[in-house]
């Protein structure tokens, strides 16, 4: 029966050179390449339970009074919007479950592509001709990120209304056009009923189309491209080695997207995030203490929090408003730099060849060194987005931090480099040379039954 399915097809669409094909493609045996795999099966666990909860959430701030089944806000005028969002955790039949997951699997969707970024930024794996598929992969992740950050946001909780809050001012600040582009994103002041809506949308339709897009470009090329590969006595520019999809690599592809799903779905129920019920409604004229967004925004915060005080202004008008330079253009410079680094390389490196090698750290100095000052740049900002954790939780003094990290930014990325640098540089030569400076030793038995040693150089 299945000859005879197949045969049916191939005769109708001429398809079983490229299935045979396609069976037979090599993939690499190291495990970092599997960050990208996480990040993919992450991204269909988070349609799969989207889909789920947007047959139960209601995305309008409408008011309506909460007669739902928990108990301290009942009787509460909130939104429909949050009043669904309870519903979801305490109502809905797996509804906790499913939503505890969908929001586990975004965190680690941005984890796994973070990661997969900075294995593909050291390694070189984004080197002509794999340019393109860097450029999507980078392009996915700042759509992961907004994309992340509108779908905490949609619950109209007291920690998401501060976090849009803090957006709208971000986006008022931008020069010249600011005022212009929050009204257009928002609807008119904030706060807006617009802006559910047209958050909505942008969540559950616009950017998952846009990430889906992506990913599937980004496949298709490396499809094309083939997968890089580390060097190895067989592995050289003109040959790849690795396992093939069938029977080789498909089971153990199969056991991580199993596994992946798996450790969501245990996460999402027996591990507590977002108690949005804890935070109740959100009020304008609230906010709390120690509030903090998902971990893949702590770099933003940081940023606002360790800019100085401070407005650009110009003949008494405020050209520059102060959220402007953590808040947008703190972000533009780190993806713009990620976008620019293999066009920059290649040109200072003056090395347009064609590479399905990767290096390793050590065999690119300058690139591990800059690589390692800028990931530890935008570390610090991140941490300094912990500040008021630190200060609830070991009482060291936000305003100190803020002024000990604004030193470390500045001194912290230029020692890394030139640790960095030294330390390829001598893993190279100890390489090369993996006698020098290394003394010898001959060791000697007594007649009275000891030992002596006698240290010699090496000749």
């Amino acid at each position: 029966m299945i000859r005879g399915i197949v045969r049916y097809l191939d005769e109708r669409s001429g398809s079983a050179p490229l299935i045979r094909k396609a069976l037979r493609y090599v993939f690499p045996d190291h495990w970092s390449f599997l960050l990208g795999e996480i990040a993919l099966y992450c991204f269909i666990v988070l349609v799969a339970t989207g889909i789920y909860l947007t047959l139960f959430f209601e995305p309008s701030l409408h008011q309506t009074v909460y007669t739902g089944s928990y108990e301290p806000l009942r009787g509460r005028t909130v939104s429909e919007a949050y009043a669904s969002a309870l519903d979801l955790s305490f109502k809905v039949k797996a509804g906790l479950l499913v939503r505890q997951t969908h929001h586990w699997a975004a965190n680690v969707f941005v984890v796994a592509i973070v990661l997969h970024l900075v294995r593909v930024f050291f390694t070189g794996a984004y080197r002509k001709p794999r340019d393109l598929i860097y450029y999507l992969g980078v392009g996915m992740l700042m759509l992961a990120v907004l994309e992340g950050f509108l779908g905490y946001s949609l619950l109209d909780d007291l920690l998401s209304g501060m976090g849009i809050a803090i957006a709208y001012a971000v986006a008022m600040s931008l020069p010249v056009i600011g005022a212009s582009f929050a009204m257009l994103v928002w609807g008119g002041p904030f706060p807006t009923h617009a802006f559910e809506t047209r958050a909505y949308i942008a969540h559950v339709l616009v950017l998952p189309v846009l990430i889906g897009i992506l990913l599937t470009g980004h496949l298709a090329l490396l499809a094309m491209r083939h997968h890089t590969q580390f060097r190895s006595e067989r592995g050289t520019e003109a040959r790849v080695v690795g396992y093939p999809a069938v029977p080789g690599y498909a089971p153990r592809s199969l056991s991580l997207a199993f596994a992946t799903s798996g450790v969501l779905l245990l996460l999402g129920g027996l591990v507590q995030i977002n108690p949005v019920w804890a935070y109740g409604p959100y009020e304008p004229g609230l906010s709390t203490n120690g509030a903090h967004p998902d971990w893949y925004l702590g770099w933003l915060i940081g940023a606002l929090r360790l800019v100085p005080g401070f407005d650009v202004q110009v003949f008494g008008y405020t050209v520059v408003p102060n959220p402007f330079w953590g808040g947008a253009l703190f972000p533009l410079v780190v993806f713009a730099s990620l976008f620019a680094w293999p066009s920059l390389e290649r040109r200072f490196s003056r090395d347009s060849a064609f590479h399905n090698l990767l290096d390793r750290p050590r065999d690119a100095p300058w690139r591990t060194a800059i690589g390692a000052a800028f990931f530890t740049w935008v570390g610090l900002i991140f941490l300094v987005g912990s500040a008021d954790r630190i200060f609830v939780e070991l009482g060291i003094p936000y305003t100190w931090q803020i002024w000990i990290y604004r030193a470390l930014v500045f001194v912290g990325p230029v020692v890394v480099f030139f640790i960095a640098k030294r330390v390829c540089d001598e893993l190279r030569v100890n390489e090369l040379h993996p006698f020098r400076g290394v003394t010898g030793a001959v060791v000697e038995r007594t007649p009275a039954g000891g030992f002596s040693e006698e240290r010699r150089r090496p000749s």
